[in-house]
């Protein structure tokens, strides 16, 4: 009860509470900026209204805009390899094989995957709007948002043999196959792109990530559902930073709780000594003893006798009640874990001095 009030779990809990809610903090933040930032970006429409808009621009630059346009190969488009219908200027192949796994703690068989792998292509494009106006996009793997779709998805299942079972069964993984996807950008989609548009000194109109550090977007839906989704994550992130925050409070107030706790049961068992001591020294003073060897040997038998049946060396001086059990000194007594009594295991209610006339 001397000890520090923070047991160990209690205080892990709150450190990993604080480390939650300031991880969770900083990212609602960072989402908050951006949709603070996607809400004030301008839009433009793609025609030749807009060289001139960047002309008369400090810079020839826009930092955040938004603009919308269907998707154009400059050169030869990428062909699927599964589907040789699909045309399109990025592509990106992914292989992972997927296992399951034996948990030991639960009991049972969970799904775990990993990329075996990975092949990104990409060829230059443009967004083109009316009037055969047109805008390059730079570094579109740079950005943030779906701007590729699922054009094949295959799963190649393995074959077992009794021997592969057993060897399962013993090394507690089970290979369940491989699946392997395509996503591409098809020419013709309408894209929608959030960035840095520049006039070029060639003429040539350029969206590229912006160089103030604000986040990059390409997507395949339009600006309302694009806006709607880093709202939800912003909602999101608010909703575990408060969620954490309180959980981290939970853990103080139950503390703070358990430590009051503490000092009014100390506070309670000092007014509680006082009071005995009190008690003792109000009781009538018994009669002085006859001094002599009988006296002597008939005392330390009664001392014996008398003995407290936890320490075995002071006298028992108190009387439990309701119980009415003498058993103990008052030492004893308010040492006891628990306020029962040793004896019978009746709560106590209260003590009071124990008098020898």
């Amino acid at each position: 009860m001397d000890g520090f009030p923070v047991k160990m779990t209690e205080a892990a809990c709150l450190g990993a509470s604080l480390a939650f809610s300031g991880i969770c903090y900083y990212l609602y933040r960072k989402s908050r900026t951006t949709l603070d930032k996607l809400d004030d970006a301008p839009h433009f429409t793609i025609d030749g209204k807009l060289k001139d808009i960047l002309k008369v621009t400090p810079g020839a630059c826009l930092q955040y805009a938004v603009i919308e346009g269907a998707v154009q190969p400059v050169g030869e488009p990428l062909t699927s390899p599964f589907q040789k219908e699909f045309v399109g200027v990025l592509q990106k192949f992914t292989l992972r094989e997927h296992r399951l796994v034996w948990n030991g703690l639960s009991r049972t068989w969970a799904d775990s995957e990993r990329v075996l792998h990975q092949r990104v292509n990409a060829v230059p494009f443009v967004l083109v709007g009316s009037n055969e106006a047109a805008v390059n996009v730079l570094c579109p793997l740079q950005a943030s948002g779906v701007h590729m779709e699922t054009t094949h998805e295959k799963f190649h299942q393995v074959n077992y043999g009794l021997g592969d079972i057993i060897g399962q069964y013993l090394s507690g993984e089970k290979l369940k196959g491989q699946l392997e996807t395509e996503e591409m950008l098809k020419v013709g989609t309408t894209l929608t792109g959030v960035g840095e548009l520049i006039l070029d000194t060639d003429g040539t109109l350029n969206l590229r990530p912006p160089s103030n550090g604000s986040q990059y977007f390409l997507s395949i839906t339009d600006f309302d559902t694009l806006l709607g989704e880093q709202e939800s994550k912003a909602v999101l992130w608010k909703a575990l930073t408060i969620g954490s925050a309180l959980a981290g409070a939970a853990v103080l107030f139950w503390v703070g709780r358990r430590y009051y706790h503490q000092l009014k049961l100390r506070w309670e068992r000092e007014q509680e000594r006082m009071e005995f001591e009190r008690l003792r020294a109000e009781a009538p003073r018994a009669h002085a003893p006859v001094r002599g060897p009988e006296a002597l040997q008939d005392g330390a038998e009664e001392h014996i006798e008398n003995a407290c049946v936890i320490c075995l060396s002071q006298p028992r001086n108190c009387i439990l009640l309701d119980c009415g059990h003498v058993c103990c000194c008052h030492s004893c007594y308010q040492a006891l874990p628990q306020r029962r009594c040793p004896i019978c295991r009746q709560d106590i209610s209260r003590v009071v001095p124990l008098y020898h006339v």
